[in-house]
């Protein structure tokens, strides 16, 4: 597995200018929270991601990728919200 540092400026880096905290529970899951560094406001959390899964670059990836498609489809829903 990649360090929680390494994993959270990987992140950060991917979805700027959103902030990103990640942390490992006692059963070695992993929970990513990206919000806005300024207001706090979170955008998306997902919990419960496993730590054997996050040991590879390419395993990184897919993660940045299914983070993306939340985000996305979060946003979609809040704008969908907003206009009715």
């Amino acid at each position: 597995m990649i360090y929680l540092t390494q994993l959270r400026a990987q992140l950060e880096q991917h979805f700027s200018p959103l902030a990103c905290d990640c942390s490992v529970s006692g059963d070695n899951s992993v929970t990513v929270k990206l919000y806005h560094p300024v207001s706090g406001q979170v955008d998306l959390v997902v919990s419960g991601l496993s730590v054997e899964h996050l040991r590879t670059p390419e395993a990184v990836t897919t993660l940045i990728d299914e983070l993306r498609y939340e985000l996305e489809s979060n946003s979609l829903h809040q704008r969908s919200d907003a206009a009715s």
